[in-house]
């Protein structure tokens, strides 16, 4: 009947209600115990001393340069992984090749390598006694202990990321927009651009949101290639490591909270993007 208030949906289970606020309440106390507590500690030592202590521990010249050097390092990695991803996805999702398979398996690659083993690979390729050290040496480039090191750490533990993200949607689309774009004259970049660009972009926007937070908290890879070098090659993560082993609690613990408000900002932008997928999606269901 037209108006009619719909009945109450069933639980989705069988379980009692006790049963579920069981549930619940675990799932709370396990959050407020690993997640919400640390993140109230690290504010509560940032600010321990005060305001004006806090904001002072910003003005360390060797922590400026760990910001600038954390946030240099995701701009170059993510744009870097933004181009490979859309690529890599495009040519998996789209067409049929040999090597495929293998081009999958690579891609998985950082998922099943340990950040710190990937950092000794490239400390194996480029340092002084590796693979291509003596040519770098004879040539004044520096790339082990020396920024070009710390992005391309840093691009080999997120590259993953975005084309994870577009790969099972574009595969889902499959080829019949591209293929009828193509047949009404669009040349091929005209059909990436205005055909399979716009129906994957929030998946994309997702994948760079999940690489970015993961290129700005990257520990063990760039550990190993920086050299530990301060005002010079420390990222905010190891600064924060140098600040706590040298009993300078409150500027490391105000640099971790910098550190945890990025975090937080890329959490409510992933929230977002996933919100306004949802609604995108209830909306075609509806229209269809």
């Amino acid at each position: 009947m037209v108006g009619a208030i719909p009945a109450p949906r069933a639980p989705a289970v069988g379980e009692s209600a006790e049963v579920r606020y069981a549930l619940i309440a675990a799932t709370v106390v396990f959050l407020g115990a690993f997640l919400l507590a640390p993140l109230a500690l690290i504010f509560t030592v940032a600010f321990g001393q005060g305001v004006a202590a806090y904001f002072a521990s910003f003005r360390d010249p060797d922590s400026l340069a760990a910001i600038r050097l954390t946030l240099l390092a995701a701009a170059l990695a993510v744009p870097a992984n933004l181009v490979f991803g859309v690529c890599a996805a495009w040519a998996i999702g789209k067409f049929e090749f040999a090597g495929k398979t293998l081009l999958m398996a690579l891609i998985d690659l950082p998922f099943s390598v340990s950040p710190v083993v990937a950092g000794l690979i490239y400390v194996l390729l480029f340092g002084a006694q590796g693979a291509l050290g003596p040519w770098l040496t004879a040539h004044n480039v520096h790339i082990i202990f020396a920024v070009p090191g710390i992005v391309l750490a840093t691009i080999f533990v997120t590259f993953p990321f975005i084309a994870r993200e577009l790969l099972p949607l574009m595969a889902a689309q499959g080829n019949d927009e591209e293929e009828a774009a193509l047949t009404l004259g669009a040349s091929g970049w005209q059909t990436f651009l205005r055909v399979t660009l716009p129906n994957v972009k929030w998946a994309l926007l997702y994948g760079v949101i999940l690489c970015n937070a993961r290129a700005m908290g990257e520990f063990g890879a760039v550990s190993v290639v920086s050299g530990h070098i301060r005002g010079l090659t420390n990222t905010m993560p190891l600064q924060i490591e140098v600040l706590y082993n040298d009993y300078q609690f409150v500027p490391a613990f105000a640099v971790a909270s910098l550190l945890t408000l990025l975090a937080l900002a890329t959490l409510i932008i992933k929230s977002l993007v996933e919100w306004r997928v949802g609604a995108g999606r209830a909306h075609a269901a509806r229209v269809s």
